[in-house]
């Protein structure tokens, strides 16, 4: 096979996902665009032999204009935005009509430079969703084109696993092109979260080795010279303790590792830095004596970065954490990039040489954000005082019944705040609720368990965290900071505390009762212990004033 001389130009690059890798596989990168300043500085620093344009790919609305900026290669490569595509964030229902335009307008420098025959192969990439805005071809006038330019076809498309390309996350990315399917490549090697977290070493305790090895690529560099790595990612207890719940006691969604399990690759780096979703990527940060965690972290942008297959030495050029952050969640993942370009080599008959890492220029970066600065964790912020709470008790799933805390019936919160505790059946259309305490349901559960020591132990939280329906509303909305009051939250955990006195879980977790007290839930049996919270709670409740 020949050694490769084909060219490529990179159209919203990032922090270069396609450009490094074509680089890799020596398909030389000879021209770059992108709007974002931060990706142009990016890629100015990593790769100073190409050409930047720091421009509106928008404008290059004509024929003219695409020749006079865009050189002839033999590949064009392109990434467009795709916030508007993800479902994150409840984007999915955001415009589109402006990401899709700049689809269109890479689409039409494609067809463009297929017409002066020196084109051979494009390709884009994009977020899964999408596909369904994306046409199977496209005529010049769709494009805004003289009509001499024909049609331009999208003969190849595929959801591709990037973990197939032996990145170690799964994520799953739309592409389109006009070349052969690449290979997976997953059978080589599985690049887990541990292999990342052991080579780069710790972060937060700045316990450093003298040496890093990549754990990709295995050159090493001095720990001195690895960047965006060193420095304190800690959450705070509230944003983790909610990501927590919503990961491991959602009410009606699978359970979800908390924290990140090891041994296995990461999961798709999200488009935000959040810490208290669901979908946050969240790892132990400090032990207690007793080996017990204490407290949580963010991945460093190092982490992320590894996650995505970059070299330890790529150096991510801006001001802020935040924005080195994008510029690695918005790049093309490494490895399937890297598929994608050895596909085009086969298919031109090619070689590559072997790998060899970029030449760091750290002393050129701008921002570095190793430090040893303990930062001040963020306290959790202030709420309106007319906030909805809709909550279950934590970790009392069973059956299809939960039971909840809610505040959203209040009319007026500034005269009355009126909790309510609901017993629910199923979810969705079929969803029975149940909000009143019949005697009978009482005389029931008298017969399990000992009611008036159980009715001591309720009054018992009355009179010492909880003064009334108000300030248990200003306590959940941070307006009252008298932390020897309960939360919402901080009441459903005491409860849950309680029930595991009387009914602890191992003996009573799907003991079930006869029903003779419920009318809208027509079950014939009901599990006690979520009958006995429900008693316990709503006697609160009703107490509480």
């Amino acid at each position: 096979m020949k050694k490769s001389n084909l060219t490529t130009a990179d159209f919203f690059c990032w922090a270069g996902g396609f450009s490094e890798w074509f680089r890799q596989k020596w398909i030389n990168v000879i021209f770059w665009l992108d709007l974002w300043k931060p990706a142009i500085d990016t890629h100015s620093l990593n790769h100073p032999e190409a050409k930047h344009y720091h421009w509106n790919i928008l404008e290059l609305d004509t024929p003219e204009k695409i020749n006079k900026v865009v050189p002839d290669t033999d590949v064009l490569t392109g990434s467009p935005p795709c916030v508007s595509f993800s479902s994150s964030n409840k984007s999915w229902k955001a415009d589109k009509s402006l990401w899709i335009q700049l689809i269109e307008a890479y689409l039409r420098i494609v067809l463009v430079k297929k017409k002066n025959w020196k084109l051979k192969y494009w390709l884009m990439e994009n977020v899964s969703n999408s596909s369904k805005y994306v046409q199977s071809k496209y005529t010049a006038e769709e494009l805004w084109l003289p009509e001499e330019y024909w049609v331009l076809e999208i003969p190849v498309w595929e959801h591709l696993l990037a973990s197939d390309y032996w990145a170690p996350q799964n994520r799953t990315r739309y592409v389109c092109w006009d070349f052969p399917l690449p290979k997976k490549t997953h059978e080589w090697k599985e690049i887990l979260i541990q292999n990342v977290l052991n080579n780069l070493g710790d972060s937060f305790f700045w316990k450093q080795k003298d040496s890093i090895k990549d754990p990709v690529y295995w050159f090493e560099i001095k720990s001195s010279e690895l960047t965006d790595h060193f420095y304190d990612t800690r959450v705070s207890e509230h944003d983790w303790k909610k990501a927590k719940r919503l990961k491991t006691d959602h009410w009606f969604m699978w359970k979800m590792d908390f924290p990140e399990r090891l041994n296995r690759t990461s999961r798709t780096v999200m488009a935000t830095q959040s810490a208290s979703t669901r979908e946050a990527i969240l790892f132990w940060a400090e032990k207690s004596n007793w080996g017990e965690y204490k407290s949580y972290r963010l991945p460093t942008i190092r982490e992320i970065a590894c996650f995505m297959w970059f070299p330890i030495n790529y150096l991510f050029q801006w001001t802020n954490e935040w924005n080195k952050y994008r510029l690695v969640w918005n790049a093309v993942c490494p490895p399937m990039s890297w598929a994608l370009a050895w596909a085009i080599l086969e298919a031109e008959w090619l070689d590559s040489n072997k790998y060899y890492p970029l030449k760091s220029k750290k002393a050129d970066l701008i921002y570095n954000l190793n430090s040893k600065e303990i930062k001040q964790l963020k306290k959790e912020p202030l709420r309106k005082i007319d906030s909805k709470f809709l909550q279950h008790i934590p970790y009392l799933k069973s059956l299809s019944f939960r039971v909840d805390l809610t505040n959203r019936k209040t009319i007026d919160f500034n005269k009355w705040i009126e909790w309510k505790v609901e017993l629910h059946h199923w979810t969705g259309k079929n969803m029975k609720v149940e909000t009143d305490v019949p005697k009978s349901l009482i005389e029931s559960i008298s017969s399990e368990i000992q009611i008036d020591a159980l009715d001591k132990d309720i009054k018992n939280i009355l009179s010492k965290w909880l003064i009334s329906s108000k300030v248990l509303q200003e306590r959940y909305c941070n307006i009252n900071e008298d932390k020897s009051l309960l939360k919402p939250e901080d009441l459903l955990e005491k409860v849950r505390i309680l029930i595991d006195k009387y009914l602890p879980e191992e003996e009573y977790k799907d003991y079930l009762i006869k029903n003779n007290f419920f009318k809208i839930i027509d079950r014939w049996e009901v599990p006690l212990r979520q009958i006995v919270w429900f008693y316990i709670l709503n006697k609160i409740i009703k107490e509480l004033d």
